[in-house]
């Protein structure tokens, strides 16, 4: 069926044409959240009732068309209501990470000149009631937990969805005749700045409907859809796919209790779609292999004959014939093993879709040939954000697939990937540099060098300001040599260094499971990580995986040293923005003393042969 209305302009047409398609249909629900251990869904006219109740309170609270109103939450039902209810005003949305500090927060209310917040709990409120004397604009601030004690100047949701209420009983018109146009800007999303400030990037009402229009042409989703929530909202991924695009399809949210609970989760829900992310599927790998593994036996042999089996399944099947007898094999593979791990993800999920980042082409192929269909896709906070995805008729991994339909590609003479089309953001708030930096003639310069095949499939290969140019004058992309690193069991994270120096070396975070069970059986004592990775057996291995590894590289990509870390890079600690990628120069300035080191230490060796 695809979209129920496949001529809405604007989001509050969206939501209203949705809403009106299910009236009155109880058994109908767009979220599901989880109440008691039970999921508990939420009926469209209930969600439709609380969210002009809510526009109304705000209403009477000032906010006008333009006007900005941030987000400051989890996922859960609250961050959808207050999306509908600040859009359907005019007014433009901010959402902010909720592991965000105060001062981040400060900054960005005070550069959107935010006129209200809506946060989730009362560590949220925390941050923001310690920060709010420097906010001169904020004059609203409602928390959707019920609110235990008063605070001073402080609403909570329930009470505003009464005074809403109260509003429009008095005045049945009070949200009549709000016209929101295509071109007024629907949210502001900050960037996450692997680099300096955040940036505001302005996306319009008509860049996320035809993102929407043109996503549902590609993944085709109906009312018997699902999907399990658990990336962030404030994420233009999440955003545009795990949530408008899955409501104008009249499918069901299920919100996930945490990231802990996925697993439980996706078996309770069972989804038939999941929007993720690279590093989940490296978890969720390790995880089937532990757990074949620790079974041994028999059942160990018969998985990695049916993980055998489907990748020759899968390159026959994407050559044109697959031979009756590997058929047939895959057919048994797919009674012994395909189906046990579909029940584990709930039985009825198509595919998953990945973003944000890589995802390791091997990756790709290992659920591939266990039965599990990963379509990934490409796009930036400034596209709205999909450009590209791979087709479920035709998947190529090492390749974020071809364009959606209304998106151009162009790619540069120096390899930098150049994007057109309606989806392409209005530009930087209130920083008409930048924006004259990345838009030039309604082209859009990516920051991504990458090369198109001959079936129109787009390969990223590096972001331009991750090129290292060494010493030598040599350009090379780290994204592959990383990729090759993280194929080992033993590796969680890695980063390469090598920026005007002589030879690259490698930040590794080593995946702590595995070096214990290594170390449990070698007889290694070694209590703490730290103790870990100075073991000399220890080192040993990431000294071979290095060898192995630079068989595949050019002489001058080759990784020469590397340092064990033992703390994972994170958000909490600095190293990794909201979504998940690696902040680069905070890296290395942290590692700066132990970087030197390695190349003092190294450049005695070399300058002594």
């Amino acid at each position: 069926m695809g979209l129920i209305n496949p001529d809405f302009q604007t989001l509050p047409e969206l939501f209203t044409s949705v809403f009106s398609h299910f009236r009155g249909q109880a058994d109908k629900a767009p979220v599901a959240r989880k109440i008691n251990g039970a999921y508990a869904p939420i009926s469209y006219d209930a969600l439709a009732e609380d969210y002009r109740h809510f526009a109304a309170y705000l209403k009477q609270r000032g906010i006008e068309p333009g006007d900005r109103v941030a987000i400051l939450s989890e996922n859960r039902p609250g961050w959808y209501l207050a999306d509908m209810a600040i859009l359907s005003l005019g007014a433009t949305d901010v959402p902010l990470y909720p592991s965000l500090p105060p001062n981040q927060i400060e900054y960005i209310l005070n550069n959107c000149g935010a006129k209200g917040i809506i946060v989730s709990n009362m560590l949220q409120l925390g941050k923001v009631l310690s920060i709010w004397p420097k906010l001169p604009e904020l004059n609203m601030v409602i928390v959707m937990n019920k609110l235990e004690e008063p605070v001073d100047d402080v609403v909570d949701l329930a009470q505003a969805k009464i005074e809403g209420k109260k509003s429009l009983e008095a005045a049945p018109w009070l949200l009549d005749g709000i016209k929101t146009k295509p071109d007024d800007v629907a949210t502001l999303i900050y960037t996450s700045g692997t680099t300096g400030l955040p940036k505001g990037v302005m996306l319009t009402h008509r860049n996320l409907c035809e993102n929407v229009k043109s996503c549902s042409t590609v993944i085709r989703l109906d009312e018997t859809d699902s999907s399990l929530s658990f990336l962030p909202l404030s994420h233009a991924y999440e955003r545009t796919g795990g949530y408008y695009l899955l409501f104008a399809c009249g499918a069901r949210i299920y919100l996930a209790e945490s990231i802990e609970t996925i697993s439980l989760n996706i078996s309770e829900a069972r989804p038939t779609i999941i929007f993720t992310v690279p590093r989940l599927f490296d978890r969720m790998k390790a995880s089937i292999l532990k757990s074949v593994i620790s079974e041994g036996g028999m059942k160990e042999k018969i998985f990695f004959w049916a993980v055998s089996t489907g990748d020759k399944y899968h390159k026959q099947l994407a050559a044109g014939k697959v031979s009756p007898i590997l058929a047939a094999q895959h057919n048994l593979a797919d009674k012994l093993v395909y189906s046990k791990i579909r029940k584990k993800f709930g039985g009825r999920l198509r595919y998953f879709v990945s973003g944000g980042a890589a995802l390791p082409q091997k990756t790709g192929e290992f659920f591939q040939s266990i039965g599990i269909t990963i379509l990934e896709g490409f796009g930036l906070t400034e596209t709205s954000p999909v450009t590209h995805v791979n087709r479920p008729e035709k998947v190529k991994f090492g390749t974020v697939g071809p364009p959606v339909s209304n998106v151009e590609v162009r790619i540069a003479p120096d390899g930098e990937i150049m994007l057109k089309g309606p989806n392409i953001m209005k530009g930087y708030w209130k920083d008409e540099a930048a924006t004259a930096e990345v838009i030039k003639d309604d082209w859009f310069y990516t920051g991504d060098i990458g090369l198109i095949d001959a079936d129109g499939y787009l390969k990223i290969t590096d972001r331009k300001k991750h090129i290292i140019v060494t010493s030598g004058g040599k350009n090379i992309a780290p994204l592959p040599i990383e990729n090759l690193i993280l194929d080992s069991p033993y590796v969680d994270q890695t980063m390469i260094v090598g920026e005007k120096r002589p030879f690259l070396i490698a930040l590794i975070v080593p995946d702590f499971v595995k070096l214990r069970d290594f170390a449990a059986e070698n007889q290694i004592k070694a209590a703490s990580p730290k103790e870990l990775i100075a073991n000399k057996e220890v080192v040993q291995i990431y000294e071979k995986l290095l060898k192995s590894i630079s068989r595949q590289l050019a002489t001058h990509e080759k990784v020469r040293k590397f340092l064990l870390v033992e703390q994972p890079f994170s958000i909490e600690n600095g190293m990794m923005t909201p979504t998940l990628k690696l902040k680069r120069k905070e890296i290395t300035s942290k590692f700066s003393a132990e970087i030197d080191n390695l190349y003092n230490a190294l450049n005695m060796v070399y300058n002594t042969e």
